[in-house]
């Protein structure tokens, strides 16, 4: 397939073989090295890799913006025939934001706190364009406007934290294309949003592109969204590209093997844990200094042969215009794709689920007080409350996972935080294998407490970095008391080992681990105790496909083990639709759909259900999806909405009776229910 974009012309970015160096106490290490791509005006190349992979740094490479002890060893970067190397200091400067721009991962941090959203758009166009202080601010509204903004004269007045983060990505992106840049480079910037948001935002993405005419640098770990959004991808590996191409040419055959084990990874909503081991891709990333000789996929490829680790293939052209690949076997990958990944194993799962009730929530709810807004409110006595869990009831049976889903600020952790006693309950009622427990964690026992463990999202928050791992899995053991002192090394062993683990990681501290290793570091915790709920928080929504799937497999293999009933909690649905036997989806404190994950995923659905479906990208340029999009934030959680609660966003909304009148439970087959 040709590329539909000229890439002959000196238009838009060309990079030719670019190399870059950190200077470091053992020596320079080139982190990248002889990259070379194109992107034309008008077109998104996506740029994909595990973490470590290069992708940050190469994007820092292309404008200049290294640390002190970076710098360019070698190759050249073009913008419209420019070449951006040999401009001055000062030159260059001036390329950032009105030629060059980025929008980021974190919205929240890249926004200046206290200056109004609409004053930094309008700073920009006053800097870049010469616009006069009344037309940056027509500007700064006009810009807003463009991506989608409601009420867009309003919002140029807020700071962002009166904005979501979806919110806040949309003023990043207006801020961006504000001076109609010729190149503009986003590092991850829906990696933190919803799925619903995430999808709302990559329609913006490709609908302004089109009409702006700019070369977009896209980087991220997510296949789906590449596949969703760009026309070209790259494929990057310790710092080197590794294949090239049109999406369906990278996508539909694939003449890589580290390409082929990214997709691997992938979970599928088709199957679960029931059916398969998800594959994984083994080994780690090489650092810098340590490179094999050969090709440097070689160590951890399923088909690598002693030519592959005598001599490391260039990215080449193979016999598709514009398809090129660094591996010499391609022919034979082509041929025969299975040959060069793990056979699929198939799960025999014979730890189905047990009839016990292992936690039985009924009614809970938490309500949080807001500050006094006014001498009104005090005046009538009517403190608001943000109704964060309203009257939600789920069932967890030994061996069972329970899978929480919905989107940010619907109340899925503040639910868990219940559970779990870090929250206190206003209402309702928790009983752990029948028995009730109090609502504070002070209050509970301590053969209570070590029960119920909780895995979170960010490993480094929850590590103690002045200590090492291994004391880390050791604290639980000696606070709770279930091991004798002189048997606690060697159960801190056995848990390594179990979340497979080297036994020397032990001594080591949580910054010399990897964020996947970190987090099996937290999970081996959390199996210190002998729980027999766990409670998973967004556990793998940082980390990358494949060391998410490396994780899922370990989850369910010390589930098997173990008989542990996890407690599940993500917006990524592929992931529970992998690992969940039961779904709850949840929206503003409530649940509306509840059922086995198969039904869950299967028609009829809530219509919420149906938008969190649709907005899931598939790593797949053919796959049709139903286009349905929930445009707006979730509402208040202190002033709800009357009737359904999810009729403001509801895209088969079917008359007033849906405004005024709380919906019904649908009962369906096997105790499927709706509420609707």
């Amino acid at each position: 397939m040709m590329n539909a974009f000229n890439s002959s012309t000196t238009a838009g970015l060309s990079i030719d073989r670019l190399t870059v160096t950190y200077d470091t106490e053992t020596g320079p290490l080139p982190t990248v090295r002889n990259v070379s791509l194109h992107i034309a005006p008008g077109e998104i190349y996506g740029l994909v890799g595990e973490s470590g992979s290069g992708k940050t740094t190469l994007a820092r490479g292309i404008v200049r913006y290294l640390p002190d002890n970076g710098r360019i060893t070698g190759g050249t970067v073009s913008l419209d025939g420019v070449n951006l190397y040999a401009l001055s200091k000062d030159l260059i400067r001036q390329y950032w934001g009105a030629k060059i721009t980025m929008v980021h991962q974190d919205p929240a941090a890249a926004v200046n706190p206290s200056i109004p959203v609409g004053e930094q758009i309008a700073e920009v166009a006053r800097l870049h364009l010469k616009m006069t202080k009344a037309q940056a601010k027509a500007k700064a509204i006009e810009m807003l406007s463009k991506v989608r903004m409601p009420d867009p004269e309003t919002v140029a007045k807020r700071y962002a934290h009166q904005l979501s983060g979806g919110q806040l990505q949309r003023v990043l992106i207006a801020t961006a294309l504000t001076t109609n840049p010729r190149l503009l480079i986003m590092d991850e910037p829906t990696t933190a949003l919803d799925v619903t948001t995430e999808a709302v935002i990559l329609d913006l993405v490709r609908d302004l592109l089109a009409e702006y005419e700019t070369a977009v640098l896209y980087i991220t770990h997510n296949l789906g969204v590449v596949a969703r959004l760009c026309h070209r991808v790259g494929v990057m590996y310790a710092g080197e590209l590794m294949e090239q191409g049109s999406i369906r040419q990278v996508f539909k055959s694939m003449l890589h093997p580290y390409t082929l084990g990214l997709l691997g990874c992938v979970p599928r909503i088709d199957v679960d844990k029931h059916d398969i081991v998800l594959n994984t891709i083994p080994g780690y990333i090489p650092r810098p200094d340590r490179l094999p000789t050969g090709c440097i996929f070689a160590p951890r490829c399923a088909m690598a042969e002693d030519a592959c680790r005598a001599a490391r293939p260039p990215l080449a052209p193979t016999d598709d215009p514009g398809h090129l690949t660094a591996c010499r076997r391609w022919p034979e990958l082509r041929a025969d794709p299975t040959k060069f990944t793990a056979e699929q194993k198939r799960r025999d799962y014979t730890s189905r689920v047990s009839g016990d009730v292992v936690l039985e929530v009924q009614n809970l709810k938490k309500y949080f007080k807001v500050p006094w807004p006014g001498l009104r409110a005090i005046l009538s006595r009517q403190r608001p409350v943000v109704h964060a869990v309203d009257d939600m009831s789920v069932r967890v049976r030994g061996r069972f996972t329970m899978g929480i889903v919905g989107e940010s600020g619907c109340g899925k952790t503040t639910f868990a935080r219940c559970i779990a006693g870090l929250e206190e309950a206003t209402a309702g009622s928790i009983e752990l294998e029948k028995q009730r427990l109090p609502y504070a964690v002070a209050k509970r026992r301590p053969e209570l407490l070590k029960k119920i463990q909780m895995v979170f999202q960010n490993p480094d928050a929850s590590l103690n970095p002045q200590h090492t791992v291994g004391a880390s899995v050791a604290r639980p053991l000696r606070l709770l008391g279930n091991v004798p002192e002189d048997q606690i090394d060697a159960r801190v062993r056995e848990l390594f080992k179990a979340v497979n683990l080297p036994e020397d990681y032990i001594r080591r501290l949580p910054h010399e681990l990897s964020g996947g290793e970190k987090q099996r570091v937290a999970i081996a915790r959390a199996f210190a105790a002998d729980p027999t709920l766990m409670i998973c928080d967004e556990p793998i929504s940082s980390l990358d496909v494949s060391v998410q799937a490396s994780l899922m497999n370990l989850l369910v293999d010390l589930q098997e083990k173990q008989g542990t009933s996890y407690l599940f909690i993500s917006h990524d649905l592929a992931a529970v639709r992998h690992l969940a036997d039961w779904i709850a989806v949840v929206y503003l404190g409530r649940v509306w759909e509840l059922g086995s994950a198969h039904d869950v995923f299967a028609p009829p659905r809530h219509p919420y259900t149906e938008a969190l479906l649709s907005a899931l990208p598939v790593p797949d340029p053919d796959a049709e999806q139903e286009h349905i999009r929930l445009e707006g934030s979730v509402p208040s959680a202190v002033n709800l909405p009357t009737g359904c609660r999810f009729h403001t966003r509801c895209p088969r909304k079917i008359g007033e009776i849906c405004e005024t009148t709380e919906p019904p439970w649908q009962e369906g087959e096997n105790w499927h229910r709706i509420c609707c």
